[in-house]
């Protein structure tokens, strides 16, 4: 490729919008373009990446025995209806009314199809396992499109589907899958850390996502440096310390004037914050939700609405709170009525809490559970912190930023038994299958891979993944020699298979030098008069600081040979 014909040119400047590096960086090298908010454009240089990436994930789909196919975008909104997800995905299904009124949805994944294909076609224990997979376009409605390809409205996956006789199966495709993630991210010098996950609107029982540790990423990992315990920050459990085992004193009102956050009550009462229980205001699907939670914890959200089984989860508003009869900073679950109460397991590991007296003004000491108060809902909703005892080994927990770039759940029987998807086993008896997903977003992942391979210069391709092996760049092509051996090379380069972008721009070696590190392709060829006076090139890889000298006498051959042996240390 000539660099004056390629579609798509490199920025100088780096775009506002423009948020993480990886998303400033394929910006700013023609790999991408923006069309609207989560919407974005491959343009030639970031599609021959991304080919490339979809190529070594297909390699090892196939490897562990998955069936390529393709599937509808368009999906009928009856299928979701039937899994009863239509619900839990929410506002984030795209939706539309064809010309017969018909309601179709526009895909975010496709459980609900492979289902119903499954149906069909297995009828059989003889006929599973299948592992049937697709690379193909994908749209969700995200309420906040951000970094660039890391949060997006449309984009590509590769979304992998086990179907298994039994439990037994569903591990074992499970462990085949998660071992081939590994094979892939291996394969492009990807350090990917295999987390435990929440299933989300996606459903199931276990789940584990592969993520990236970035400063950019958009997702929180917690994990255990001593013991290797990693989950998200959704998921993610800790020790829940006691903090007094005091005997229960009676129940006393006190006056706490002015004082409505747990930081005031337990600076005016003199007591830490873990002697506190906090009130936290919630609408599940339209229900208003009193949450308790001992004062030196948060929410997490995800937990809570796991455990609510809901798919719309939102804080009240104080105006609410006062509408349900409750006096916000300053309410308890003493004598509520008529109201869900769900409470944090932490309540239980201590005594003699400070609480609401459910008045202005007014707070609670002594408050226990469950001689002054019952809940309607005991579990984990407490989000894990860095500092926390790790759940397996009671070492101290860390949390850091991170991208996912892999997710995989074991859906298990809840799908394929609402649309009768079911097989004759070995006696003759109907059962349903067992399924699974297995998804990579292939944008997301070309984006972490810009994340971990950078420096102040541009983008550091691993060499499997390169739009081009090889810049050849000439330099002063008014001297009447350098064009025609620069031609010359271009062809020579081609006719050994080598994958070259010829820059034959007639610009400054300073703008020619630019492109080719902010491009980040693996070897650059400098051809100057200078190099031309000594028969040679100078040869300088992308992730060092040293030149070399190659001699144009079989240059073709040597770069090949240079190529290669890159291409097998990476491998």
């Amino acid at each position: 490729m000539r660099f004056s014909k390629l579609f798509g040119k490199t920025l100088r400047e780096t775009p506002a919008e423009a948020e993480s590096v990886s998303h400033q960086l394929l910006l700013r090298s023609g790999m991408i373009a923006q069309e609207a908010a989560g919407i974005y454009c491959y343009l030639p240089m970031g599609w021959r990446v991304l080919k490339k990436i979809e190529n070594i994930i297909r390699e090892e789909m196939d490897k562990a025995g998955g069936q390529e196919l393709m599937l509808p975008v368009l999906q009928p909104l009856e299928l979701w209806q039937q899994s009863g997800r239509y619900m839990s995905f929410g506002k984030s299904l795209f939706t539309l009314t064809d010309r017969k009124e018909r309601r179709l949805a526009l895909g975010p994944t496709h459980e609900e199809v492979v289902a119903d294909l499954a149906r069909r076609y297995v009828k059989s224990y003889r006929d599973l396992p299948l592992l049937p997979y697709q690379i193909q376009t994908k749209l969700r409605d995200e309420p906040r499109p951000r970094g660039g390809l890391l949060r997006v409205r449309e984009f590509i996956m590769k979304d992998l589907y086990s179907l298994d006789a039994d439990e037994a199966g569903l591990d074992e495709s499970y462990q085949k899958m998660c071992q081939a993630y590994k094979n892939i991210y291996a394969r492009l010098s990807l350090p990917a850390l295999m987390v435990e996950a929440d299933s989300g609107a996606i459903g199931g029982k276990d789940s584990h996502e592969f993520m990236v540790l970035t400063e950019d990423g958009e997702d929180e990992v917690t994990y255990c440096s001593n013991c290797g315990y990693a989950a998200n920050a959704e998921k993610a459990q800790f020790i829940k310390t006691r903090t007094n085992a005091e005997f229960m004193l009676p129940l006393e009102e006190i006056a706490t004037p002015a004082t409505k956050t747990i930081e005031e009550v337990a600076g005016f009462l003199g007591v830490p914050s873990s002697q506190t229980l906090k009130a936290v205001f919630y609408y599940a699907d339209g229900e208003f939700v009193f949450v308790v939670i001992r004062g030196d914890l948060e929410v997490n959200e995800t937990k809570l609405r796991n455990k609510l089984k809901c798919s719309d989860l939102r804080l009240a508003t104080e105006e609410e709170v006062g509408e349900a009869g409750l006096v916000a900073g300053f309410a308890s679950p003493i004598d509520v009525k008529r109201i869900k109460v769900v409470a944090d397991d932490s309540i239980t590991l201590g005594s003699n809490f400070v609480v609401g007296a459910n008045k202005p003004g007014y707070h609670f000491r002594n408050a226990n559970f469950p001689r002054d108060f019952q809940v309607d809902l005991m579990a984990d909703i407490a989000l894990a912190r860095s500092g926390d005892s790790c759940p397996k080994c009671g070492n101290k927990l860390s949390c850091t930023r991170s991208i996912e770039v892999g997710h995989v759940f074991k859906l298990g029987t809840f799908i394929s038994e609402k649309f009768g998807a079911s097989f004759l086993d070995k006696d003759g008896k109907s059962q349903p299958i067992v399924m699974g997903s297995y998804g990579i977003g292939l944008g997301r992942l070309l984006a972490a891979i810009v994340e971990q391979s950078h420096d102040d210069k541009g983008i550091i391709w691993p060499f499997c993944i390169a739009p081009y092996q090889v810049y050849l760049c000439p330099l002063n092509l008014e001297k009447s020699a350098v064009l025609p051996t620069a031609e010359k090379i271009y062809q020579e380069l081609q006719s050994e298979g080598i994958e070259v972008l010829f820059d034959d721009r007639d610009d400054s070696p300073g703008i020619k030098f630019n492109d080719a590190d902010l491009m980040g392709i693996p070897l650059r060829l400098t051809l100057s008069p200078r190099t031309l006076q000594s028969q040679s090139v100078e040869a300088k890889w992308r992730r060092e600081k040293e030149v070399q000298l190659l001699p144009l006498d079989n240059l073709a051959v040597r770069v090949k040979k240079l190529l290669d042996e890159t291409a097998s240390s990476q491998s």
